[in-house]
């Protein structure tokens, strides 16, 4: 058989180099994708964390006083915007609830938003709720009710300020100079012990004011015993406390004129003295725990 011509195929493959070029488009592709996650996050985040992230990158150093700035996130130094404080109730609501004694208590606990803040009123019943009738000691009650909101409220890094009321019946406990306001102060500021020795922060309280029975809760009936009640604000921060100011006015509370409390700090040494006035709801309050 005759030798051919040997003839040899050379089949080139297709394992030779291509360079980097779908590394960079996959990179891009993974970029977007990464991308599109975050802003569906975000478009579904509150309000706050919105700010905190934005804040963030427009200043990441945190030189400025945007919420967000040093890295704080979305955590309890945000300020809280007016149209959060629900969620705030909420959370309290929630705490409260908790307790043991809540259902003897809830028919005196009221949480309100209004242009100050989130209002807690802490109503006395005819014989005694939270403190002792004439008395500025708070019942068993009265500091699990105050211990269960401080740990609750210290969370926060808003400003709380404490009031204590009294109903319009002449105060007759038997001790010589001692009145409505006074008691009132005496009050708002055992509720602030309890709370700051329970979770509230001194930092945080920014009043602690007396009013005796010149900011009732019902004024047709200004010796009700609903009249005696301590008052926690829990103040707004940032451009909504100018906005509360402009919109429930100087000195008061929404719908009330003006008036000079009794006002103490510490341990209450600011008390001013005013018309000796007391409690009561057709029963007066007194230093014995006797009713008139």
């Amino acid at each position: 058989m005759p030798n051919g011509p040997i003839i040899i195929k050379k089949v080139s493959g297709h394992g030779g180099h291509h360079g980097g070029a779908w590394k960079v488009a996959y990179a891009d592709f993974v970029t977007a994708m990464m991308a599109l996650f975050i802003v569906l996050w975000l478009l579904n985040s509150s309000k706050q964390v919105q700010e905190a992230v934005g804040g963030y990158f427009k200043d990441p150093s945190g030189n400025s006083k945007m919420v967000g700035s040093a890295m704080q996130g979305s955590g309890h130094n945000l300020d809280l915007r007016k149209e959060d404080m629900k969620h705030i109730k909420e959370a309290l609501e929630k705490q409260v609830k908790s307790l043991p004694d809540f259902e003897k208590m809830k028919k005196h606990i009221e949480m309100t938003i209004t242009a100050e803040g989130l209002r807690i009123e802490l109503t006395e019943g005819e014989k005694g709720t939270f403190f002792e009738l004439g008395s500025a000691v708070p019942s068993p009650s009265g500091t699990e009710l105050l211990v269960a909101l401080a740990e609750e409220v210290g969370k926060l890094s808003n400003q709380v300020s404490v009031e204590g009321h009294t109903d319009s019946i002449p105060y007759s406990g038997g001790l010589s100079g001692y009145s409505n306001w006074e008691l009132s102060v005496d009050r708002a500021n055992a509720a602030r012990r309890i709370m700051q020795t329970s979770g509230l922060r001194p930092e945080q309280v920014s009043q602690v004011r007396g009013f005796a029975d010149q900011r009732p809760r019902s004024k047709e009936k200004p010796d009700d015993a609903s009249n005696r009640r301590i008052s926690l604000i829990v103040q707004y921060q940032g451009n909504a406390s100018e906005d509360a100011a402009e919109e429930g006015g100087k000195g008061g509370a929404p719908g009330e004129p003006a008036k000079a409390p009794a006002e103490g700090k510490g341990d209450g040494s600011g008390k001013s003295a005013g018309p000796g006035k007391s409690e009561g709801n057709g029963k007066s309050e007194t230093g014995s725990k006797g009713e008139n």
